[in-house]
């Protein structure tokens, strides 16, 4: 039998989606369960994007070019400079999604081999695209006792190698909901011109910031310019998962050239999610007013709710819609998958994501968990009911 590659053993499986096949048996048994476990929002997607597919009038599905459509990118340069990125329309690159952006970073910044330095717990695909790019994930541990902060610019220098290339944050931070503030990107900006290296920023939630907190962009350091790639994509901004139409930024001509080549082999983005994309620029600043409101309610009601429970401790966070929590139990893969597969409260339960495949480094993470507050409150609540009476009674559990 021919083989499989060592990249296609290597890559590794979504630890997000793993417990998918419990959480449908769960269904057929007939239990309702609250999905905790992955970032798909509940909120509607803006009427101005939908109204955009729905009045699609071409004739012809064709390609458009691989950088993206003109108009779309003109006015995504008009919606950054509104935010002080400075850019032009010739320094954005249009994806599939996020996802490809990231791909087409690490394929263009990175030969096989190289390290990348990634504060954990990080979104778990990170190890997938780094896989993609034979390139290896350096991990650097945030500790949930300081709200998973950036750890100390010392502690990054003593994994930086003749290998390194590139740190990649995600700001505001999925799986921590934790937001970096300017003194913390400024450390960052100080290190890449130091070492030399590439600055990914992930900013697929960008919009949501809460408590009055000020989201800040390496875009918004001086002197960083050749160094930064922005990824970014309507998926969260717009709740448009569906639409896999992100984007990539960088003021590096040389880098964004490389980046073209990759793009090109893959020939274009969807010329409907461009579509859809382009309107959605327009969506009114009352829409995303009426989201943050939302999830800044889902986010105390979940928050307040776990450190209620005895034996649990989980960091308020400052943006994105996601909390990483640390539970009295013995092993949170266990748990979780206990909770699908052993334990019903008024035949409801609840599906999490193990906080362990948001861990590069071994045997870290295994009494944490992530949970997004993707679901109204009313829900949110009867959630936790369910989890609380889960907690209290998983064999597992440890007696704090």
């Amino acid at each position: 039998m021919p083989e499989i590659s060592k990249r296609g053993r290597d890559m590794p499986a979504s630890p997000i989606r793993k417990l998918t096949p419990s959480a449908e048996q769960a269904k057929k048994e007939g239990k309702k369960v609250y999905h905790l476990n992955i970032g798909q929002p509940d909120i509607e997607t803006p009427e101005i994007m939908l109204n955009a597919l729905k009045n699609i009038d071409f004739t012809i599905w064709a390609y458009t070019p691989s950088e993206g459509i003109a108009s779309y990118r003109e006015k995504l340069a008009a919606y950054y400079n509104k935010l002080n990125y400075h850019i032009a329309p010739t320094d954005i690159l249009i994806t599939n999604g996020g996802s490809e952006a990231l791909t087409i970073a690490m394929q263009s910044c990175l030969s096989p081999g190289d390290e990348i330095i990634i504060p954990e717990p990080f979104y778990a695909n990170y190890n997938g695209f780094a896989c993609a790019a034979d390139a290896i994930v350096k991990p650097i541990l945030s500790y949930i006792e300081t709200g998973f902060a950036l750890p100390p610019i010392t502690e990054f220098e003593k994994l930086i190698t003749a290998k390194t290339r590139a740190i990649v944050i995600c700001n505001p931070n999925n799986p921590t909901g934790y937001l970096y503030s300017r003194e913390e990107l400024e450390s960052l900006k100080a290190l890449c011109l130091k070492y030399d290296l590439y600055l990914f920023a992930d900013e697929a939630y960008r919009e949501f910031c809460y408590d009055g907190n000020t989201f800040v962009s390496p875009m918004h350091l001086d002197g960083l310019e050749q160094h930064v790639v922005i990824i970014d994509t309507v998926s969260k901004r717009y709740s448009a998962c569906g639409a896999r139409i992100g984007c990539l930024i960088t003021k590096n001509n040389e880098l964004y050239q490389t980046a073209l080549k990759f793009a090109q082999t893959r020939l274009s983005p969807s010329l409907e999610g461009q579509i859809a994309a382009e309107a959605a620029v327009d969506t009114p600043d009352s829409y995303f007013d009426a989201v943050s409101k939302e999830y800044t309610a889902r986010r105390n009601t979940l928050v307040e709710g776990l450190n209620k429970m005895e034996g649990v401790s989980c960091p308020v966070p400052g943006g994105a819609f996601y909390v990483v929590a640390k539970f009295p139990i013995d092993n949170a893969d266990k748990f979780c998958q206990w909770m699908l597969e052993e334990f019903s409260y008024n035949n409801e339960t609840v599906m999490m994501a193990p906080a362990t495949g948001f861990y590069s480094t071994p045997k870290v993470g295994t009494n944490q968990i992530r949970l997004a507050y993707v679901l109204k409150e009313e829900d949110l609540r009867d959630a936790l009911v369910c989890l609380e009476k889960g907690l209290h009674a998983y064999p597992g559990r440890i007696s704090i």
